[in-house]
C-alpha cells in the first residue's frame, strides 16, 4: 500500500487506539476515585473502632484496678500504666479536664475530655501548621466509688496516610498495566478490525490504476488514428479505412468500460440476480451457435461435446455472459488449427459445463491469478492478432459463477491446454 493511502488509515488506528486509552482511563479514574473514597471511609471508620476499644480497654482496667484496691486514685492511674497499646496515646483525667494519668496533659486534650464530659463522648481531629494530624475519642466513665473520669485515646492519622499512600500506589500501578495493556490491545483490535478497509482501499487503488492504464491506451489509439488522419486531405478510402481503425477501437474501448461497470455494479450489489430454472444444455447450445462465427474467423474448430440435459438455479443473461467469457477466453488462447470443446452433462446431482481447449495451456504459477482482474499473465500467450483483452473477462465470469454457488474450476497443462469445469449446486425439487 502506498504511503499516501497508508497515512490516514494510521492516523485512524491511532485515533481509535487513543480512544480506547482515554475511555478506559476515564473509567479507571471514576472507578478508582469511588474505590479511593470508600476505602478511605471505611479506613477512618477501623481507626475510630480502635481508638473506641482502646477508650473501652482503659475504662475496663481502671474499674478492674478500683475494685481491687478501694484506695486512692493510684489504682486507676496504674491502669494506664498496665495498658500498652501500639501507636495509641492513652490519657486519663477529670470530668473537668483535670490530667491524672499522665500528671500533665496539653490543652486540647483538657478540652477534648470536657467535651466528652459534657456531649458523652467526643471525636475530633488537631491538625496544626508543621504538626503531625492527630484523631482524638474521648468518653467519659464512672467507677466503684463513685468517682467519673474521662479516658482520651489518641493516633497519628499517619497510618491513615501511609495506607492511602499505598492505596494509591497500588491502584496506580495496577492502573497503568491496564493502560498499558488496553493501548497494546486496542491497537491489535485497531488494525485487524481495519485490515478489510484497508485491503478495500488497497483494492480500489489497484483497480483505479489499472482502469486507468487499460483505458489508456485505446483512448490514446484513438486519437492518434484521428490525427493522422486530419494531417492532410485523403481519399475517400482512406478516410474509410481510418474510421474503421477507429470504430474497433472504439469498440475494444466501450467492451472495457462495460466490463468494468459490470464489476463496479457486482461490488456494490447493484445486479440483481434472478433465480429461475434453467437447463445448462440448452444455454451452452446458444453459447456454442453464438461464438462459431468468432471461432471460424479465429481458425479454430469449435466441438460440441457431451449433451445431457443439466438442470440449475440461476440468472439466465449472466449465465449465458459466463459461458461466452470463458468459450472467448479458450478460443483466444488457442492457436490456429486448434479445437475448443464444450459439454454440458449432469452426474450425480450436480449440473456442469465444461470447455476444453488444446491452447497453449498456463503454466502452474500463474494459475492462482487468472481470476484476478486486468491480470493478463505472459503477453507469450497471446495469438498475436490483437485479441489480448483487458483482463477483465474471467474476473466476470468468477463473479458470475460466485453468485450462483457454482465453483469455476480450472486445470491446465502448458502447451497442451486448458479445461475448466463450471460445477452448479444441487436443484432442490419444490414438490
Amino acid at each position: 500500500m502506498s504511503a499516501a493511502t497508508n497515512a490516514p488509515l494510521a492516523q485512524l488506528r491511532l485515533r481509535l487506539t487513543a480512544w480506547y486509552v482515554g475511555t478506559f482511563g476515564l473509567i479507571l479514574l471514576l472507578l478508582g476515585g469511588g474505590l479511593f473514597f470508600a476505602i478511605r471511609r471505611q479506613i477512618a471508620r477501623q481507626l475510630d473502632t480502635s481508638l473506641h476499644q482502646a477508650v473501652l480497654a482503659l475504662e475496663q482496667a481502671a474499674r478492674i484496678r478500683e475494685v481491687e484496691s478501694r484506695t486512692t486514685t493510684g489504682a486507676v492511674v496504674d491502669a494506664v500504666d498496665e495498658l500498652h497499646i501500639p501507636d495509641r496515646m492513652l490519657y486519663l483525667l477529670e470530668r473537668d479536664g483535670t490530667p491524672v494519668k499522665p500528671p500533665a496533659a496539653p490543652d486540647w486534650i483538657r478540652d477534648a475530655a470536657r467535651r466528652a464530659a459534657r456531649e458523652g463522648r467526643a471525636d475530633l481531629d488537631r491538625d496544626e501548621p508543621r504538626e503531625p494530624t492527630l484523631r482524638i475519642h474521648a468518653e467519659p466513665f464512672t467507677v466503684p466509688g463513685p468517682r467519673a473520669y474521662v479516658a482520651v485515646a489518641v493516633a497519628d492519622v499517619v497510618e491513615l496516610e501511609d495506607q492511602y499512600s499505598a492505596l494509591i500506589y497500588a491502584f496506580g500501578a495496577a492502573a497503568l498495566v491496564g493502560l498499558v495493556l488496553v493501548a497494546a490491545g486496542g491497537w491489535l483490535l485497531v488494525r485487524k478490525s481495519t485490515a478489510p478497509v484497508e485491503q478495500t482501499m488497497e483494492t480500489m487503488r489497484r483497480f483505479m490504476a489499472d482502469a486507468a492504464h487499460e483505458l489508456r491506451t485505446p483512448i490514446a489509439v484513438l486519437r492518434g488514428q484521428a490525427e493522422v488522419a486530419l494531417q492532410r486531405d485523403r481519399e475517400p478510402p482512406e478516410y474509410a479505412e481510418a474510421l474503421r481503425r477507429i470504430e474497433r477501437e472504439a469498440e475494444r474501448l466501450g467492451a472495457t468500460v462495460e466490463d468494468l461497470l459490470t464489476l463496479a455494479r457486482a461490488d456494490a450489489g447493484e445486479r440483481p440476480i434472478a433465480r429461475e430454472r434453467v437447463f445448462l444444455d440448452d444455454l451452452a447450445l446458444d453459447a456454442v451457435t453464438a461464438a462459431r462465427a468468432l471461432a471460424e474467423r479465429r481458425g479454430v474448430e469449435l466441438e460440441v461435446g457431451t449433451f445431457e440435459e443439466a438442470a440449475a438455479l440461476g440468472d439466465p443473461t449472466l449465465l449465458h455472459q459466463m459461458l461466452m467469457i470463458v468459450l472467448d477466453n479458450a478460443m483466444k488462447f488457442t492457436p490456429q488449427g486448434g479445437r475448443v470443446k464444450l459439454s454440458a452433462a449432469a452426474p450425480g446431482a450436480q449440473a456442469e459445463i465444461v470447455v476444453e481447449d488444446t491452447g497453449v495451456g498456463i503454466r502452474p504459477d500463474q494459475l492462482p491469478h487468472i481470476f484476478e482482474r486486468f491480470w493478463r499473465g505472459d503477453p507469450a500467450r497471446g495469438r498475436g492478432d490483437g485479441a489480448q483483452g483487458a483482463g477483465l473477462g474471467l474476473a466476470i465470469a468468477r463473479w458470475i459463477a460466485d453468485a450462483h454457488g457454482a465453483q469455476l474450476l480450472v486445470t491446465s497443462e502448458p502447451g497442451k491446454g486448458t479445461r475448466v469445469a463450471i460445477r452448479f449446486p444441487p436443484v432442490v425439487s419444490s414438490s
